[in-house]
């Protein structure tokens, strides 16, 4: 088969790296550069990046819904289309020109999951286990029929970025997989049940702020499901404060203390712990506005933490 293939984020690569190794890819197609660092300057996309070294074809229209880019994808004349976290919407015209459609590489065990964050919101979710689903893409939200799936336990140390690693490199097998059963043709297609559905929400900014009188798990799902972005964050003394790491501990200190929640219990090389509205969290990593983020050893060394509180911001 001839593919293209349509994708933005590193989270990509893994499977545009394994398909070119035994799949003519005959365009790629990824968002337009944009602005990024200090200067603002224009920059690639990871996949556009990658594809460019190995010597792909690569499109960035700004919209799938123009003709000029719906040309662009009859042009290449290939046989089918792999999506990986393109970012942009593909309207039902797009779909139809594949002879043999377009498939998707969506990080989670459809249904539960359907949108544009499924690996932070099963994270927050405190699911134990999470996924990849291979899908025929169709004119609805990830609503498609599956081809196949296969699944992975979250670990308890597991962040949104090494979470992201594995299914990445999950889904670069499972479409090599998908498309060799489809050759075959082999590989059976099954309509998402309907009970089960869960959207995951785009993470916004606004979610980062840590509210201290929640479970100590809670928070600590959230510290790991924002690294690395947004960041978990409070306040300490009016100044920005991020938790890169932290876990939820059992402190026999904390049913004398009656202090509340955001109050510091102790503060030692092991970590700072935080009162909860139940529980206590241990913060391992943290950082100061303006500053490198530290483990919490070295971020004491600098600062007193006695009779402090965290504040929401």
């Amino acid at each position: 088969m001839k593919l293209g293939f349509a994708g933005t984020p590193d989270f990509a690569v893994p499977a545009l790296e394994k398909l070119v190794q035994r799949y003519p890819i005959a365009a790629v197609f990824t968002q337009p550069d944009r602005p990024a660092g200090r200067g603002q300057h224009p920059h690639p996309s990871p996949i556009k990046r990658r594809a460019l070294e190995l010597g792909l074809t690569v499109h960035q229209p700004a919209s799938f819904k123009t003709p000029e880019a719906l040309e662009m994808l009859r042009a290449a004349q290939v046989d089918l289309l792999v999506v990986v976290a393109y970012g942009l919407i593909l309207p039902a015209a797009v779909l139809k020109v594949p002879a043999r459609g377009c498939l998707n590489i969506h990080a989670s065990l459809l249904p539960r999951w359907r949108g544009a964050a499924p690996i932070q919101r099963a994270l927050l979710a405190g699911d134990p286990v999470t996924g990849v689903t291979i899908m025929r893409m169709e004119a609805g939200l990830d609503t498609g029929p599956m081809l196949l799936s296969r699944s992975i336990r979250i670990d308890a140390r597991d962040n949104a970025k090494s979470l992201h690693d594995k299914l990445a490199a999950l889904g670069a097998q499972l479409i090599e997989e998908s498309l060799q059963a489809l050759e075959r043709g082999a590989l059976p297609e099954v309509a998402q049940p309907l009970e089960g559905v869960t959207y995951a929400a785009k993470i916004d900014k606004a979610e980062a702020p840590i509210q201290w009188v929640r479970h100590a798990e809670e928070i600590s799902r959230q510290v790991r499901a924002f690294n690395p972005s947004p960041v978990a964050e409070t306040r300490l003394e009016g100044k920005q404060l991020r938790i890169w790491q932290a876990e939820p501990i059992e402190s026999p200190a904390l049913s004398a203390a009656a202090r509340p929640p955001g109050s510091v219990l102790t503060a030692s090389r092991d970590g700072i712990d935080v009162v909860c509205g139940t529980g206590v969290l241990r913060i391992l990593e943290l950082q100061l506005a303006g500053r490198k983020a530290l483990p919490a050893g070295e971020f004491l060394q600098g600062q007193r933490l006695d009779g402090t509180r965290f504040g929401d911001l």
